[in-house]
Formats: C-alpha cells, sequence, structure tokens
C-alpha cells in the first residue's frame, strides 16, 4: 500500500510539472522555487505548535489547489506559479515520507514518524 501510495504522488507530482509548463515561465524556474515551501520551517524557531500549523498551511494541497483557481480566476499567473510550486512540492514531501504535522513535533505526521525508531 505505501508503494502504491507513492505512485499517485508521483503521478501528482507529474502533473503538476505539467501544469507548470501550461503556465510559460522559464523551466530554470521549477528547481529554483521547488523547495521555497520549507520556509514555513521557520514556524518551529517559535515552538512546535507553531511548527505545525505554518509547515501544515503550506503543505496542504487545498491550499494549493486554491490558489491556482484563484490565479486563474484573477487573471494573476504568479499566483497560479505559487499554487503550482505548492502542488508539485507537496507531492514531493509525501513521496519522501514528509506529511502533514503534529503538534507533538516536526517528525510526527500523517504519514508516520520520520527517521530511525529507537528499539
Amino acid at each position: 500500500m505505501k508503494n502504491l501510495l507513492k505512485l499517485e504522488e508521483l503521478a501528482l507530482m507529474i502533473l503538476g510539472v505539467f501544469m507548470f509548463g501550461l503556465l510559460g515561465y522559464q523551466w530554470w524556474w521549477l528547481p529554483v522555487l521547488i523547495l521555497t515551501p520549507d520556509i514555513s520551517m521557520l514556524g518551529y524557531m517559535v515552538n512546535s505548535k507553531a511548527g505545525a500549523v505554518c509547515y501544515n498551511l503550506f503543505h496542504y494541497r487545498g491550499v494549493a489547489i486554491l490558489l491556482y483557481f484563484a490565479g486563474i480566476y484573477l487573471m494573476l499567473p504568479i499566483i497560479q506559479l505559487i499554487g503550482t510550486i505548492l502542488f508539485i512540492h507537496i507531492a514531493m514531501d509525501r513521496i519522501f515520507g514528509y506529511g502533514l504535522k503534529y503538534e507533538k513535533g516536526f517528525k510526527f505526521t500523517h504519514l508516520g514518524e520520520i527517521g530511525r525508531k529507537n528499539g
């Protein structure tokens, strides 16, 4: 099941890259911007709760889709770009096992605990 979910995320990532291609931006922007959503981890400098809220806001697929469609509606390609980058980044993170965070710490996600387990 885990591999099936990773394949689904890979398909979503490919869809995001396709969407990026439709926007008409130079392709070099994709690798430059792909990790920018991780700036949300700065919330962990405050505490685990703030970190989880900030991280989850930037890693919730609904926000990415909402931004993409808001960009279409408002005719603002930059908003579409932001939504697309978020969409691709989220799929990439999920492939590597990084899910939405619980308030008890960064390594506790909806996909399970990140990192090495003791025992």
